[in-house]
């Protein structure tokens, strides 16, 4: 309960912030599916050029947040939504691939382990490579050597090829706030969600593959996750972060 009225105070007075920020319409919406509220963030391929992941800013100083990622941006260029990207070590610093502008800031991590990135198998998303989004099983990817733009590695995979995880529960009573991300067949679309309310892996993985139609997705993040959204009126805080993706234009 201590959890949740924290939450929920940080999204009003994150709303207020919001409220004063300008929108850029059509990219997230509020959606029901299977009696779970979430929010969709909804990116086409002509806007794969717009997507962003940041960590560090110009000193290398870790970002950790909405604010600071706003700060970073050109004269007139928007953030549209933000959302944390993957999993981090307790300095900041990325578990696994971390690609971004092209540059290679962390590498590939294919073994298990503990904690959900460890519950194989994990993936990484993928944009601005030969199709405009991927979401590919981390060994995969290592044969593959797909090229990418920018590139986030967590765990685990919701969706793989269509399927469920095979260690999600239908009666899980693990739940938490969860974001994660999946992409269309064809590659021309990704789904950045998050949940409005504590959900298991089995009911997000299902948004996914049943509510969206995503033949692959994969899982950021269920104790930290956060949005920036000014046209929802919302703008999460709480702890810092590490990785966070982000979508950026005109306004």
């Amino acid at each position: 309960m201590k959890i949740d009225l924290k939450r929920r105070l940080g999204l009003a007075l994150g709303a207020l912030v919001a409220m004063t920020l300008p929108a850029m319409a059509g990219i997230c919406e509020k959606r029901d599916f299977d009696g779970q509220g979430y929010v969709i963030c909804t990116l086409d391929a002509t806007q794969e050029p717009g997507l962003k992941l940041w960590l560090n800013d110009a000193e290398g100083n870790v970002l950790g947040d909405f604010f600071s990622v706003k700060k970073t941006l050109g004269e007139g260029e928007v953030l549209a939504f933000a959302m944390n990207a993957g999993m981090y070590h307790p300095d900041y610093s990325p578990v696994g691939l971390y690609v971004s502008d092209g540059t290679k800031e962390h590498d590939l991590v294919t073994a298990g382990g503990g904690g959900n990135f460890g519950m194989l198998p994990n993936g990484v998303f993928c944009a601005g490579g030969t199709r405009p989004y991927q979401v590919v099983e981390s060994r995969a990817f290592k044969q593959a050597q797909p090229q990418c733009r920018i590139a986030t590695q967590s765990g685990p995979m919701l969706v793989i090829d269509g399927a469920l995880h095979p260690r999600f529960l239908v009666d899980s009573d693990s739940r938490h706030i969860r974001n994660g991300v999946g992409v269309s067949p064809d590659g021309q679309t990704a789904w950045f969600a998050i949940s409005d309310d504590e959900v298991t892996f089995h009911e997000f993985g299902r948004l996914f593959k049943d509510g969206l139609g995503a033949r692959d997705a994969l899982y950021f993040d269920g104790s930290i996750s956060r949005l920036y959204s000014p046209e929802l009126r919302r703008s999460d805080f709480g702890r810092r972060l590490g990785p966070i993706i982000g979508y950026t234009g005109k306004n």
